[in-house]
């Protein structure tokens, strides 16, 4: 699994500097405007400069001059680093700057230690000059197409090496889920067309055919999330897919105190989004990386221990990042896993837990306490 170890953001909103560890499980708390929101986008925008998408996403953000730190900086740069199982990280930097009415990207680089003083470089752009190295003619080469100078060259050159490959698929594939519609007219409360899909989709659209794919592909993995499901809701008896039409599946609910079958437009918000998380973090086809955004809303107390249970086993198959106000999900956590935010004269700090000196506090508060008592960031 590729993941990225390290990331480094200057310039962006409330984040004017910050060099972070990454890791496998990730949690951020903390007060609004502490970076937790401007952290996940981050990570979008990289995304989006991987896909061909870059204007876009800047556009959908405010544009450049909205997302550049107030009054402080000038450019946004962004680095991050993924490891290679026995050699040397591969890393990737991105410069955007504000031109007139819209932005250019005077650098930007891809390249790899490779054990020597000057890193290999897959990627060397700078103030307009773009190279890439050629894997035929084994040399830096400009491109010998109409390049798109407001994207990135990271998402325009031909295929490379087999570590750049990876980080670029890794960073073009990553998924950001925020808050579910879960309304009367909501996709997912309506019977759904039957295609062949492995994950329940950012609206829950594709929920039944995710659900009803994993029962036939993979019984002993849907097994798994419909016992996730009994621990979560005792009265949980069983899923069932009876179609309503050609090509059209509903979602039938089997409660253990009805002789009837419940529907998804007969189940409660909390019970649906729980049921989303499950088939997203149960998946076999999990993204490399996953941005989730609250995922606690409308979740009991229990539920959000077992969603956390739910995060955990899903890290050891991609890169989970979660932003929460939720002091409950922060009392199932470990240290090692909640990244704390914070403002100081107006611009974010981030900090791990873990090295901070709570040791001590530990032995007679839960870290949900010591956040809440503001001894570990604020809760506010």
């Amino acid at each position: 699994m590729t993941t990225l170890n390290r990331l480094h953001v200057r310039g962006y909103r409330r984040l004017h500097d910050i060099d972070l560890q990454m890791k496998p499980f990730m949690v951020l708390i903390g007060a609004n405007g502490s970076g937790k929101t401007s952290f996940l986008e981050v990570l979008s925008l990289l995304s989006a400069a991987c896909n061909g998408q870059l204007s876009s996403r800047i556009s959908d953000l405010g544009g450049i001059a909205d997302i550049v730190t107030r009054e402080r900086s000038q450019s946004i740069e962004i680095e991050v680093s993924s490891p290679v199982q026995g050699r040397e990280p591969v890393d990737y930097g991105l410069v955007l700057e504000p031109r007139g009415q819209g932005y250019w990207i005077p650098r930007e680089s891809l390249t790899q230690s490779r054990g020597k003083s000057v890193p290999f470089k897959h990627i060397d752009s700078a103030h307009g000059t773009v190279r890439y190295y050629d894997t035929q003619t084994k040399a830096l080469v400009q491109p010998d197409w109409k390049f798109d100078a407001f994207e990135t060259a990271l998402s325009q050159v031909p295929k490379m090496f087999r570590e750049p490959e990876a980080l670029r698929a890794t960073l073009g594939a990553t998924a950001f889920y925020a808050s579910l519609n879960v309304g009367p007219r909501s996709p997912i409360r309506s019977p759904q067309q039957m295609r062949p899909v492995s994950l329940p989709g950012p609206q829950g659209e594709d929920l039944v055919p995710c659900l009803y794919s994993l029962r036939e592909s993979d019984p002993d993995r849907f097994e798994v999330l419909e016992d996730t499901l009994a621990a979560a809701f005792p009265d949980f008896e069983r899923l069932g897919f009876p179609p309503v039409a050609a090509g059209v599946l509903a979602m039938a609910w089997k409660d253990k105190n009805y002789s009837k079958l419940m529907y998804m437009h007969q189940l409660s918000e909390g019970t649906l989004r729980f049921l989303w998380l499950a088939a997203l973090l149960c998946s076999r086809d999990l993204p490399p990386i996953v941005l989730l955004d609250e995922p606690e809303v409308s979740l009991h107390p229990e539920l959000q221990r077992l969603l956390v249970s739910l995060l955990r086993e899903a890290s050891s198959r991609s890169q989970i990042i979660v932003a929460t106000h939720s002091e409950r999900l922060v009392h199932f956590l470990e240290p090692h896993e909640l990244l704390v935010g914070e403002t100081e004269n107006g611009l974010a700090q981030l900090t791990w837990a873990d090295t901070m000196e709570i040791g001590d506090w530990l032995a007679d508060y839960s870290l949900d306490e010591l956040w809440r008592t503001r001894r570990l960031g604020s809760a506010a």
